[in-house]
């Protein structure tokens, strides 16, 4: 599957992602056959651009927990942006409650991992998706820490307002910022908050603290910050992934393991406790995605290692062998560099035929 501008869409190209309306209909299913017509329908969405299946790939699996994702996604950010815009003008919101609630309900207390699945966006809606995500990470990351219920709440209420002040940025808009344009972000969200007077001042402080650490992500200070509030070092983890991983206008998206591992790597600004909370609340590395090993081999991963995502078991494609990357014998001279990127990097795999691996493995 790969991410191709709107001005390079064709037609015959086939849809790899759905696109629904504000209110969750569905327009255009995966593997529909773009048209002339359908190209400048999307064109007047505002697409920064779209998912396409290359010409011999088949649809890639989609359960019904992924399809609900997305519409959800689609469905809330009408409802964000009616709310960014009463709050703007000083008035109440009508669905910034009921909306954290749902969050929380979804994602805060879900025992299995879900599929983190990005969305279309839009310059005209990138800030709103923005916000809709950090929430539902800040959610998944709260609730795997065990987190109280009050507190999971203030963050998730936090998250979803963190970048309001970003809609009169145009520049935001496009995923790309300066510190100046990060500055002015910040000094507009925290003006309308501050106008909120019956929102909770802790929100206040945590989103203040979160801007913080985006705008001075290069000084030690913001290393400092991180350790001081922890609620903003929740929220800017779930910032960067969602950042990172998301479609944008002037770049590719950066995979999911790319970015884990920049987390990973970087722990003088990403809390560790956080980050391994979000590494245990989505799938990154599990049985059916396709990899690109170091020595540029191609594989199937087969059996997820809960104990460390980047070293599960692999099957080649080349000679159909089963590698266990977290060997001693292996892991030092090979390892995952990537998720596959010329085409969807998940495969449906036979219940039975996992079974079969898992066998293999313990013996």
């Amino acid at each position: 599957m790969l991410f191709v501008q709107v001005d390079d869409l064709k037609p015959g190209m086939r849809l790899g992602k759905p696109i629904y309306n504000r209110n969750g209909v569905l327009l255009y299913d995966r593997d529909s056959r773009l048209t002339m017509q359908a190209i400048y329908s999307i064109r007047n969405f505002g697409l920064m651009g779209l998912y396409i299946l290359e010409p011999a790939e088949p649809v890639p699996p989609m359960s019904e927990e992924d399809i609900n994702f997305e519409r959800f996604q689609t469905m809330a950010v009408f409802s964000i942006r009616e709310d960014f815009e009463l709050l703007s003008d000083g008035k109440k919101d009508k669905t910034v409650d009921w909306l954290c609630s749902l969050i929380i309900k979804n994602y805060a207390n879900h025992e299995n991992k879900i599929n983190y699945i990005q969305s279309l966006r839009s310059k005209e809606d990138f800030v709103y998706k923005h916000c809709l995500n950090v929430a539902i990470l800040t959610a998944i990351i709260a609730g795997k820490l065990n987190l109280p219920a009050a507190r999971i709440n203030l963050l998730v209420k936090a998250a979803l307002l963190h970048d309001i002040g970003a809609m009169t940025v145009a520049e935001m808009n496009n995923g790309e910022q300066s510190v100046e344009e990060l500055e002015l972000c910040s000094k507009n969200s925290l003006e309308i908050l501050s106008n909120q007077k019956e929102l909770d001042l802790d929100i206040e402080r945590v989103v203040m603290a979160m801007q913080d650490l985006v705008i001075h992500e290069e000084d030690e200070g913001a290393a400092e910050a991180s350790k001081t509030n922890s609620g903003a070092a929740i929220l800017y983890v779930a910032d960067a992934y969602d950042r990172m991983t998301a479609m944008k206008s002037y770049e590719e998206p950066t995979s999911e393991v790319l970015a884990v591992r920049v987390l990973l790597q970087n722990p003088q600004l990403f809390d560790e406790r956080a980050v391994n909370a979000l590494i245990s609340g989505i799938n990154i590395l599990y049985p059916g995605v396709c990899v690109e090993l170091s020595n540029k081999e191609k594989g199937l991963v087969v059996v997820e290692n809960e104990e460390n995502i980047f070293e599960p078991w692999v099957l080649c494609f080349t000679d159909n062998k089963l590698i266990d990357l977290s060997s001693s014998e292996v892991k030092e001279d090979l390892w995952i560099a990537d998720v596959m990127k010329t085409m969807d990097n998940r495969i449906k795999l036979d219940p039975d035929l996992l079974q079969q691996y898992e066998e293999n493995k313990q013996e």
